[in-house]
């Protein structure tokens, strides 16, 4: 089993894509159209590769939930990275900052960002295959 997407409601698609293709260099635009969300139009957008992909619709109103309060709803998401420091040369890049720094280990390292409809991703490379370093909860 595995992920295979993660549907976002953005506001505005080309600038969430702007932060999307920068995290994520080698995915392309799967497909895209148009259609209707309960009576009103939007756009989609399929935006990865052939294993997984985030799904991008731009029938957004109002504001995301506040990531330092307690409402129900969608904390954050983490994608696995190979190299976490050109990835976050090419958030910066493009003008996106680290939201929050994560916690180092001689196994993982981390950061946080948070894209422009203020969905808040977690970016995590891990040194280590073994499951017991990768995964230490002290």
């Amino acid at each position: 089993m595995y992920l295979e997407h993660v549907n976002l409601v953005v506001r505005d698609i080309p600038r969430a894509l702007s932060f999307y293709q920068a995290a994520f260099p080698d995915w392309y635009v799967r497909g895209s159209g148009e259609g209707e969300w309960f009576g009103k139009p939007r756009k989609w957008l399929h935006f990865g590769n052939e294993h997984q992909y985030i799904a991008l619709s731009d029938h957004g109103e109002g504001s995301n939930r506040a990531l330092n309060g307690h409402q129900v709803g969608f904390a954050h998401f983490a994608y696995v990275v190979n190299n976490l420091a050109a990835l976050i040369s090419r958030l910066k890049e493009v003008g996106f900052e680290i939201a929050k720094p994560g916690v180092a280990t001689l196994h993982r390292d981390n950061v946080y960002f948070v894209d422009p409809d203020g969905f808040e991703v977690e970016f995590v490379v891990y040194y280590s295959d073994v499951a017991s370093q990768r995964n230490h909860y002290d």
